[in-house]
This record gives C-alpha cells, sequence and structure tokens, in this order.
C-alpha cells in the first residue's frame, strides 16, 4: 500500500470548476462574486436579500451585501440597494449562506412514498443530499423488487436508475438528490444474499449494472462492507466494479469494513481501492468506535492527510453525535448470516444456540463487535425502532431497560428482539474528542447518514435524522468554538459540492444555482435529543431550493422545486 502511495501522482484528482476555483483556493472576496463589478442586467429581480451577512461557502470571513435571485440561479451579489425586485426580503443582519448538503442521506424513495418526511431535512437547511450506501434505489430486479411500490394509488416498478428517476419527476420532490449505485444492492441484483463469490460471467453482469447507473446519473459506487451480504465482497471485487464508475469520472465511497479497533486497515483498502480503480475516495461517518479504540482517530486522519500530501484525493465526513445507529443483528458475527438471514434468526429459539452466541459475543473480538464497543453494557444500547410485533413499550428505551419491561434477562431480551427483525439501535460508541480532531481536518465533510423521517408515521429515528446540520453550527461552533461560522459552512457546502462533482452548487456567487438559507447563526438548535428524537430543528427562516422558498419565514411551504442531480447534468466531471 505504501508503494501504491508512493507511486500514486494523482492523474484522477477531481479538478477545481472554473466557476468555483478561485474562492476554493482561497482567493480574496474579488474572487467570489462579491466585488461591486458591472451592475446587475436590467430588469427585477425575482427575489432581492438584503442586509444579509454573506457567508459565501468557501470559507472566506463574512460580508455584508445583498444577493439577487432570477429564476432558479444567483444573478447578482454585492450592493443591490434601490434595484427591483418582485419580491425582497429583508434579512436583518441574518446570514445568507449556500443551502447545505449532506454527504450521506440514505434513501430517496422515502421522498414519493412519504413527502412530508421531507421537512426533516429541509428544517435543517439541508437542500441537496447524496442517497446510498449499500444499498440503492437502482438497480432492481424481480427478487429485488417483488412487488411495486404503490404512490398515489399507482404501483410503481422500475429496474434501472433512469426508469426510477422518471418517476420522480413525474411525482415532484422539494429537495435535490444525488445518487450513487450501492455494491450491496448489485451484488444482491445478482448473486443474492448469500455467503458466494461471483463467476467471472457474474462479475461481468454486475459491471453492466454498475456502468446502467453510471450512465443513467449515479456520482459513484458505494458499499456498506460491515453488513451481510456486503461483507462477502472481496477487495478484487470492489476494484473491478469501482473502475466501471472510474471510466465515467465517478468517486468510490464507503462505510468501510471495519470502524474500530481495524480502522486503519480499512482506510488503506479503500485508499486501495480508489487507487487501482482509479477513483476518488470518500469515507462515510468516520469513526473509532469503542473506548479501547478511540485514540485510532487521531491516526485515521493523519494516515488520510498523508494520502493526500501524496496526492491521493481522500476525504471522509461525520455526524455530530457520540450514538451511532444499527441494525440489533449486527451485534452478532455477520458469518452467521451466509446461510441466509431468515434460516439463521430460526436457530435463536435454541438455548444452546444463544448461549454459543453470548459466549462468542463475550469473548471475541476479531470482528466489528458492536457490544465491546459500547463497555459490554447493555444500558448503553437504545432502541429506536422495531417491527409492530415487537412491544412497542420498547422504543427509546436501553436493551437493559427493554429487558424490565419484558419481564425477561437482558441477553434473553436481546435475542428476542434480534429474532423479531428489523430492529434498529443507537449504541453509545464513541467520544466528543474524536468529533473535535475530525472537525479540525480540512478534508472533513457532514453528513446526517438518515433517511427523512416523518414524525407522523415514525415512531422513532437517530437525531441526526432532524438536526445534524444545526447541532454543528450550535454545539462545535457556538458552544465549544470548534469551528469558526465561515469554516463549518464551507464543510456543509462548497466542500461537499466538489465532492459531488456539483459545480453550480455550494456558493454564493453570480451564474451559482439558487439554493440558500437565511439564519440567525445565535439562534439555530436542534431539538432531537436521543429519546426524544422525532423534534424538528428550529432557526433556519428561510430556505431556497433552486430559486424557490420551499421554507418561507418559518413556514413550510407545499413546493416541489428539488431536481435528482444526475452526473452529467448536475455539473459532474
Amino acid at each position: 500500500m505504501k508503494a501504491l502511495i508512493a507511486r500514486h501522482d494523482g492523474p484522477w484528482r477531481i479538478p477545481l470548476l472554473a466557476a468555483a476555483g478561485a474562492c476554493l483556493l482561497g482567493a480574496g472576496l474579488s474572487g467570489c462574486g462579491m466585488e461591486e463589478g458591472p451592475p446587475p442586467p436590467p430588469g427585477p429581480f425575482d427575489v432581492l436579500i438584503t442586509g444579509a451577512r454573506i457567508v459565501d461557502g468557501a470559507g472566506n470571513t463574512w460580508v455584508r451585501g445583498d444577493v439577487g435571485l432570477r429564476g432558479d440561479r444567483i444573478a447578482a451579489v454585492g450592493n443591490l440597494s434601490g434595484q427591483p425586485a418582485v419580491r425582497t426580503i429583508d434579512a436583518a443582519d441574518r446570514v445568507v449562506s449556500p443551502g447545505f448538503i449532506d454527504m450521506m442521506g440514505q434513501s430517496s424513495v422515502v421522498l414519493i412514498t412519504d413527502p412530508p418526511s421531507a421537512e426533516s431535512k429541509l428544517r435543517q437547511g439541508i437542500t441537496t443530499y447524496l442517497s446510498g450506501e449499500g444499498g440503492s434505489a437502482a438497480p432492481q430486479s424481480d427478487a429485488t423488487q417483488p412487488w411495486g411500490l404503490v404512490v398515489n394509488g399507482e404501483e410503481l416498478r422500475w429496474r434501472t436508475y433512469a426508469e426510477y428517476f422518471a418517476h420522480v419527476e413525474r411525482i415532484g420532490i422539494p429537495i435535490n438528490v444525488v445518487h450513487d449505485v450501492g455494491l450491496t444492492q448489485v451484488r444482491r441484483v445478482v448473486l443474492g444474499d448469500g455467503d458466494v463469490q461471483p463467476t467471472p460471467g457474474q462479475l461481468e453482469e454486475m459491471k453492466a449494472l454498475v456502468r446502467q447507473a453510471m450512465e443513467d446519473g449515479a456520482v459513484g459506487t458505494s458499499t456498506s462492507l460491515i453488513y451481510p451480504p456486503a461483507v462477502y465482497a472481496t477487495t478484487e471485487e470492489l476494484v473491478e466494479l469501482t473502475r466501471v464508475a472510474g471510466e465515467y469520472g465517478g468517486t468510490y465511497f464507503t462505510h468501510m469494513r471495519n470502524e474500530s479497533h481495524s480502522v486503519l486497515e480499512a482506510i488503506r483498502e479503500a485508499i486501495e481501492i480508489g487507487v487501482r480503480a482509479g477513483t476518488p475516495v470518500h469515507i462515510y461517518h468516520l469513526k473509532a468506535a469503542g473506548r479501547e479504540n478511540w485514540p485510532l482517530m487521531a491516526e485515521a486522519l493523519a494516515l488520510i492527510d498523508s494520502a493526500r500530501v501524496a496526492g491521493i484525493d481522500v476525504t471522509a465526513d461525520i455526524y455530530p453525535y457520540i450514538r451511532n445507529g444499527i441494525g440489533l443483528g449486527s451485534f452478532l458475527h455477520p458469518r452467521h448470516y451466509a446461510g441466509g438471514r431468515a434460516p439463521f434468526l430460526e436457530t435463536l429459539s435454541d438455548p444452546a444456540v444463544r448461549a454459543e452466541l453470548r459466549r462468542e459475543v463475550e469473548t471475541t473480538s476479531d470482528w466489528e463487535n458492536w457490544y465491546r464497543h459500547v463497555g459490554m453494557d447493555w444500558d448503553k444500547v437504545l432502541i429506536v425502532s422495531a417491527p409492530d410485533e415487537v412491544d412497542a413499550r420498547v422504543i427509546n428505551l436501553s436493551i437493559a431497560e427493554a429487558a424490565e419491561v419484558l419481564g425477561t434477562e437482558e441477553w434473553d431480551a436481546f435475542f428476542d428482539l434480534v429474532q423479531a427483525g428489523g430492529v434498529s439501535v443507537n449504541p453509545e460508541s464513541m467520544n466528543e474528542e474524536q468529533k473535535w480532531q475530525a472537525l479540525r481536518a480540512e478534508f472533513v465533510m457532514i453528513d446526517t447518514d438518515a433517511s427523512p423521517v416523518n414524525p407522523a408515521t415514525t415512531a422513532s429515528s437517530h437525531p441526526r435524522a432532524f438536526g445534524a446540520f444545526p447541532r454543528v453550527i450550535a454545539k462545535y461552533v457556538r458552544e465549544d468554538g470548534i469551528l469558526s461560522l465561515e469554516d463549518a459552512v464551507r464543510r456543509m457546502t462548497s466542500l461537499a459540492a466538489r465532492r459531488l462533482g456539483l459545480a453550480d452548487r455550494g456558493l454564493i456567487a453570480p451564474g451559482m444555482a439558487a439554493d440558500l438559507v437565511i439564519f440567525d447563526p445565535d439562534e439555530v438548535r436542534d431539538m432531537a435529543r436521543f429519546g426524544d428524537a422525532m423534534r424538528y430543528a428550529e432557526g433556519m427562516d428561510y430556505v431556497f431550493v433552486n430559486g424557490v422558498p420551499v421554507i418561507d419565514d418559518g413556514a413550510l411551504t407545499e413546493a416541489q422545486p428539488g431536481r435528482l442531480l444526475r452526473r452529467e447534468t448536475g455539473g459532474g466531471p
């Protein structure tokens, strides 16, 4: 791996795009559309925002000024007093910044099956998010999509992103979405869920699915390598599939194979995949989980930084919480699922099987052992969702508390809940120091690691679904002083836009897309808490998506101006 890093001369680094390059290279305000310059073209603005503190997204210090919008674009920035406008909004010295970009926002399907769910992101100031991890909306097959989705009385089916995108665009969405192609999804379509390796013919079939997704507009491949069946994929398989994405200028996005004791080895594997495939690498929700592993965070960041110094394009993101979110079934070794999830869960009725699994969990650590990551304490594992057949009283309780409610012992409660399937939990596996370390690294962005959530249809969630981006401002800027507001906005806007190849987003400058937020940085706050997560963030007074207000003076509108930002039309390489 060292040789790969040493020899690499960075031929696939994403270039800074002309429209925003000067800002990203740290130029003065004159490089970012802030100079007085020539007057804007004649005719009224559709929207004129006046009296703002403009945080441009490039990391430059804020300046006072006005922002004029025409259609879906920023038409002018500067002193625009006296200019005519159909509508004028007095920012009253509030901040105007580019709309925030969620680097891993999970499902987009929920936007059409449960449209009110989008509010959970919009209230955070998120105007664009990347959809997908190991799974993705496409490709699909008869096995992965045995029946269609019923939306507004219509049954929807698709196999490719092109077909899926056609449905979404016809229905409409209020937020922009970028998609990657999940290699777990590709594996399921061709190989199913078992611990099998593809034949040469099957590998070609998988590569064809990746190629189709890239042709349809995906921005890269994505993996979630701790979950079956992704855990069965070899490095060679991931290289071969991601190499296809590299032919289109795509990126390799990854929930790595390990986020705890072997996080450094996992980073090296991710870098190797990117180098061999000819793609940049982006690491989802970087962490060092488990108390004994917390010191590894500094080493992980140093490893990424050394790769970047060597010319390898590697970036990462975090979510601003010390609890992660995971399926409770992941507390058991993934090899047990190799013969299929359903057959394995049936074996959990056998007390002897439970006893042997408990012994394995308590005594082994050569895998992503989440029980050890929480200090072998069931009171640090919070239940956030469960299927209908599970007693609803256990939601928002720890496994230890749930055992009391269910009248059973902790380990039996654990196995009963795993056997029920579909139970999600929030283990307390991280510490604040590693969040501070990550936020001091120039290449780290922000994600929610959560799909849009509708409180009316969902019992509980991780607080990050409702509060991740406001929390960065409220805690890490305002309370802890780890970041300046300008740097926090840079990470949530231009840095993320460049990683996704969105040349026309992430900056306030003439010609850029009019994705904007207006907020008072002293008033923005996340309201969601563990055990009480279904609460919208506060303080985003206006949110514009493609020039249209989706939050207008604090009120959610019914507008649907969101777009599917395809690689070829969304400013990709």
